[in-house]
């Protein structure tokens, strides 16, 4: 149970973190956007998986990091959503962005226990 739970937690993790990386890159790429915005973009999924491979090492750490990095996502992205968008997908979206970091950091941090 211990095992699946550690388990569950690192893919969660890195799929969050992966997703983000990868949708970050692939949307400056689409949208032909300058080459600093890019970066700052990328940096920020680069920083997503190291918040997600931080547990791996230091699981209480780790885990109090995912759980606060999510949510300071969800009350950034709830502050400056993008222009537009319906309240529907901005939820939507905003769940995606911070929920599974921190589903992932309260599995890391009761597996530690």
């Amino acid at each position: 149970m211990r095992l699946g739970m550690m388990i569950l937690a690192r893919a969660l993790a890195l799929l969050w973190a992966g997703f983000w990386l990868f949708f970050f890159v692939a949307e400056s790429l689409a949208w032909h956007t300058p080459w600093h915005v890019t970066a700052a973009w990328t940096a920020l999924g680069v920083l997503f998986v190291l918040l997600a491979l931080a547990p791996w090492r230091w699981e209480a750490t780790g885990g109090a990091l995912l759980i606060a990095a999510g949510a300071a996502a969800g009350v950034a992205y709830a502050i400056w959503p993008p222009a537009g968008l319906p309240l529907s997908a901005r939820l939507a979206t905003d769940l995606a962005f911070c929920g599974p970091p921190v589903v992932a950091g309260i599995l890391f941090l009761m597996h530690r226990r």
